[in-house]
């Protein structure tokens, strides 16, 4: 028996996700939920959890659909406990999202983020955009994968 594929979102593609669940984030994010795990970690969520209390979203959603939506992640998610913490990219805040996708053995890291693509890839881990992780999906579902 085979595992499920686990893969880590940064958390500007989770808010897109969230926001505009038809965005290309948004499909990729809930198409990662139906085919395998989402891996979260104590800093990624905590970042989640401080991005989407900020006012700003208050436009798009209330403060508790924001906060039901956590609540769901949470409860879904596979928490990944991180043993080995490294600094690699150029951008330091980013090295949570290369920590949690070693740490929880991930398939890939989608995102958005630049100074994340470039490391591509990242100990043997891909590190793709939303458009190459849908495209990834579509290749495997015509292979009968």
């Amino acid at each position: 028996m085979s595992r499920k594929p686990r893969f880590v979102f940064d958390t500007s593609a989770i808010v897109s996700a969230l926001l505009f669940n038809d965005s290309v984030p948004g499909r990729a994010f809930y198409a990662a939920m139906e085919v395998g795990e989402i891996l979260l970690s104590q800093a990624t969520t905590a970042e989640l959890f401080d991005v989407l209390g900020r006012a700003k979203f208050d436009h798009y959603l209330t403060r508790e659909e924001r906060e039901q939506f956590l609540v769901v992640l949470l409860r879904e998610a596979t928490v990944v406990e991180i043993a080995e913490e490294f600094h690699a990219s150029r951008d330091p805040r980013d090295d949570k999202f290369l920590e949690l996708a070693v740490n929880g053995r991930a398939s890939c890291v989608i995102t958005g983020d630049e100074d994340l693509l470039i490391l591509h890839p990242f100990r043997g881990i891909p590190v793709i955009s939303p458009v190459q992780f849908l495209r990834h999906l579509a290749e495997e579902g015509e292979s009968g994968e």
